[in-house]
């Protein structure tokens, strides 16, 4: 008999719940999307997460309850949106609504705690921005200086809906904490949040590795559930890292390029990557491992933008027969490049004609700055790359996966099961079923395919790759 862990997925647009069991099948996922308006991205509601969790379970474990025993259901998990912000009141409801980490306002306190960060801070996270978690605390205290007293703790995201499971609001974890200032080579707040940002300590969670047993599911949810007692809650993860940990890239050496909208590439180190451009920045992995990691405005964006209403299954088809293409492009379609190099000025470049040439040639594009990225990985970490995994929609391109594995010149591996969801039932088995996340996720992140390069392909892409490098410097791209 199998035993099996529920991952919760608290995202910007709506919520997923997941059931996986030890080997990583799925036995059943629900997911709803939010009812948004334009001003989402700035505030949202944490009761109406929890409201559409709730229901999101409840579903769930009915249509289990079928298939499976609950009573093997051991424990659960909750990933959400990195730097989004909810202050508590001494009740432990929301004080304010959710500051979404997409929310541009606080950019004014980002720049101070920044300027701060970087004259106070030896060792220790200095990227502020107004996506961060720290400045949006700031500015709520400016905004709404008749709350301070009856503040209790600002949380984040996924800290409001484990609270909600097991009743603890006062813990969060290594990812969550980064980019609220939390140090993680001192496993300490720095002095200067209370001295110089004004956010005193006791507003400060304490902090854990992702994925330790937090408590157990409150009794009475687990009566109208109808699930057992004891089921334990863990401390949860950011999304970014819960998908890293669907990949199966929890080990060093071992990493995984999610390519969506951007292109997203994360993995572990056993040093910390120091990135003077500042495009990477690391997380702590439980084991106490570092989790390095950057997201490109380089991804699969173009491929709607240029082919809307195009078979792409067509287009595939094609594609597969003319490589190499005969044109370079960098399907760039915003201002600006921040990963893996920074170059706020840079615009992509794309040849015109035949539309199979250009699907191809932007293809490579994407190929060659993730090369790039790992070329650069790899010599600012002094560590080898060992295993590439690969998730996102763009992975569902055979021709598009081909193309990337003859470019990095190894095997890539398309995986199974990535969503955040996913990686949280990960992270809920890897401290109360397996020893560790890497046992875990070697259990339950699951290879759809293996991609291997093709050996006619590597040398012509070498060479294009070179040529590629030549022309962003020669635009002044590259310096």
């Amino acid at each position: 008999m199998h035993n099996y862990f529920i991952g919760i997925d608290i995202g910007t647009q709506g919520a997923r719940v997941v059931l996986l069991d030890e080997l990583g099948q799925q036995v059943g996922a629900h997911e709803e999307g939010f009812p948004l308006s334009k001003d989402s991205r700035e505030e949202q509601s944490p009761q109406a997460w929890w409201e559409c969790c709730k229901q999101l379970l409840g579903s769930l474990i009915r249509e289990a309850k079928d298939k499976i025993s609950l009573s093997r259901i051991m424990a659960m998990a909750v990933t959400s949106t990195s730097g989004t912000i909810i202050p508590l009141d001494h009740d432990c409801n929301p004080l304010y609504p959710a500051i979404m980490y997409s929310d541009p306002r606080s950019a004014e306190e980002a720049l101070f705690c920044k300027a701060i960060a970087m004259e106070q801070v030896g060792e220790g996270y200095k990227g502020f921005n107004s996506s961060s978690g720290l400045p949006k605390m700031r500015w709520f205290l400016h905004q709404y200086p008749r709350l301070v007293d009856r503040l209790y703790k600002f949380i984040h995201a996924a800290d409001f809906m484990t609270g909600r499971l097991c009743g603890e609001y006062g813990t969060t974890d290594y990812a969550n904490a980064l980019k609220s200032g939390y140090n993680l080579h001192t496993y300490e707040w720095p002095s200067y949040i209370a001295r110089d940002i004004g956010i005193e300590k006791d507003w400060l969670q304490q902090v854990k590795p992702s994925g330790v047993p937090l408590g157990t599911l409150l009794p009475g949810l687990a009566r109208e559930w109808g699930l057992p007692q004891g089921i334990l809650v863990t401390t949860g993860i950011t999304d970014g890292c819960a998908s890293q940990v669907a990949s199966g890239a929890v080990s060093p050496g071992q990493w995984n390029t999610t390519l969506g909208t951007t292109m997203v590439i994360k993995g572990v180190t056993r040093q910390e990557i120091v990135d003077p451009t500042g495009a990477i920045y690391n997380h702590r992995h439980p084991a106490g491992y570092w989790m390095p990691g950057g997201a490109s405005n380089t991804g699969a964006d173009w491929v709607s933008q240029f082919f809307a209403g195009r078979d792409l299954q067509e287009l595939n088809r094609l594609a597969a027969a003319q490589l190499p293409s005969m044109q370079l492009a960098w399907p760039l379609l915003q201002a600006g490049e921040r990963f893996p190099f920074f170059a706020p000025h840079a615009r992509g470049f794309w040849p015109g004609g035949d539309k199979v040439e250009k699907f191809v040639a932007c293809m490579e594009g994407v190929a060659f700055i993730e090369r790039y990225a790992y070329e650069k990985i790899s010599q600012l970490s002094g560590e080898q790359i060992e295993l590439i995994f690969s998730a996102g929609g763009g992975s569902n391109s055979s021709t598009w996966l081909q193309i990337r594995s003859s470019v990095l010149n190894r095997p890539v591996y398309k995986m199974k099961t990535v969503s955040g969801a996913a990686g949280a039932a990960i992270l809920a088995a890897s401290q109360t079923f397996y020893s560790s996340l890497q046992e875990a996720a070697k259990a339950m992140a699951l290879p759809e395919a293996v991609v291997e390069p093709q050996a006619a392909l590597i040398e012509p892409y070498r060479s294009k790759y070179e040529q590629f490098m030549e022309t962003l410097h020669a635009k002044h791209i590259l310096q």
